[in-house]
């Protein structure tokens, strides 16, 4: 059975996450795309390409990337490397306090830069990606024309 993880599940937004999918056969070629829609409803999205090692598994900070959105080894890719669906839309968080970025992985059989609707997905798993730590005070700024936010910590 396949399987993907995120470890840790939830984190800060800066913080290095572990990515591994496990249970593929051995030289498997897979699509690992990763996806999140923002505040506004805007959805942004990284389709990856690997192969499996000898093991059944692919671990984006030890094996590179054979194409996609990047190639290369590149551990937080999947996350780094999310480009929008729709042109000349930035992610951006808005509510940084309240609620985290929700990024979905997928695997997928195959080579593939477009899923069909009916293609199910090997694996999924979801990972939380905060931008304020447990605890942290926001304290908004307004002092003539300067606007800003100080970050109190616990």
């Amino acid at each position: 059975m396949v399987e993907v993880t995120v470890t840790p599940r939830s984190s800060l937004a800066d913080q290095l996450v572990q990515v591994k999918v496990r249970g593929l056969s051995p030289n498997q070629l897979i699509t690992l795309c990763a996806s999140l829609t923002d505040e506004r409803g805007d959805g942004f999205q990284s389709q990856t390409f690997f192969r499996a090692d000898g093991a059944g598994e692919v671990d984006p900070g030890h094996h590179a990337a054979l194409g996609g959105s990047y190639t290369g080894v590149w551990p937080m890719g999947p996350f780094w490397f999310l480009q929008p669906n729709t042109l000349f839309r930035r992610l951006v968080k808005r509510d940084v306090a309240g609620s985290p970025f929700l990024v979905r992985l997928e695997v997928f059989d195959g080579l593939s830069m477009v899923t069909k609707p009916q293609e199910q997905p090997l694996a999924t798993c979801e990972a939380e990606r905060w931008y304020v730590g447990p605890g942290v005070q926001r304290v908004p700024i307004r002092e003539g024309r300067v606007r800003g936010a100080l970050f109190l910590p616990p």
